[in-house]
């Protein structure tokens, strides 16, 4: 059954902080709020790049990042769960750096949200490193951008070789 996650007393519902690390409130769905943030991202991350291409894609990732840590920052600054699951900001991030070497078509954005997701939970190194070592708003990013870095690798490999 669906439910919500709690917003920390010092943010109101509105609050950008709250908007832009729930990633326009779709954070607070729970069960798997990660998942939820992540399918959030995908409308606008395949407009991002049907219009402007990997080089937007590019951009609106490290522009979501600098958001993203500005309101992770904010969030966590006076609560004690220092990765609040309600914060997936950084799923966005990732999602849209996978796809930028993924085709637009069903398989191409099925591929890069199924890789992207599988990295994100199983955390090969280095996200696992920027997981356990990294505290604070980098850390919340920085894992997910690595495994949207691993998530795009894999489909550019899988490009080269023709598989995508």
């Amino acid at each position: 059954m669906l439910s919500l996650h709690k917003i920390p007393p010092h943010l109101k519902l509105y609050s950008p902080a709250t908007l832009i690390g729930t990633y326009f409130l779709a954070g607070l769905i729970k069960p798997a709020s990660g998942t939820w943030g992540t399918l959030a991202a995908l409308p606008l991350g395949i407009a991002i790049m049907g219009l402007f291409g990997p080089a937007g894609l590019l951009i609106a990732a490290a522009i979501g990042y600098a958001l993203g840590h500005w309101a992770s920052t904010g969030w966590i600054a006076q609560g004690e769960d220092k990765d609040p699951a309600a914060i997936v900001i950084d799923e966005a991030v990732g999602m849209w750096l996978a796809l930028t070497t993924a085709p637009l078509t069903p398989l191409g954005i099925g591929l890069a949200f199924a890789l992207f997701r599988l990295f994100d939970i199983v955390k090969p190194w280095p996200v696992s490193w920027a997981d356990s070592k990294l505290g604070g708003a980098t850390g919340i990013m920085l894992d997910d951008v690595l495994a949207g870095i691993w998530a795009a690798a894999l489909l550019a490999i899988a490009h080269i070789y023709g598989i995508l």
